[in-house]
């Protein structure tokens, strides 16, 4: 089976987006807390996307939330950062 339904949540502001071709289509949501990312998730599977990827944003504890929050029904995915984007990091997410 080819991936053919993929989504993206990203923390920032509110908002969705649909794009895609006739064989492919991605759906990416914002978000403004990462704890609104396990509701986002469990609506994603059940519009059928087969993979979603979190921004760096969510960080481990909020992406075993959204596993956890879709019985890991299908793979989650994070983007991770190395050490030299930590205060990077810091500065951007921090309130």
């Amino acid at each position: 089976m080819a991936l053919t339904k993929f989504g993206f949540i990203v923390t920032g502001d509110d908002f969705i987006q649909h794009q895609g071709t006739e064989r492919f289509s991605m759906k990416v949501v914002g978000v403004r807390s990462a704890s609104q990312g396990p509701a986002v998730a469990r609506e994603m599977v059940a519009e059928g996307i087969q993979l979603i990827e979190l921004c760096g944003g969510f960080g481990p504890v909020w992406t075993s939330k959204v596993l956890e929050a879709i019985e890991y029904k299908i793979p989650v995915g994070s983007v991770s950062y190395g050490p030299e984007s930590i205060d990077g990091m810091y500065h951007l997410f921090a309130k």
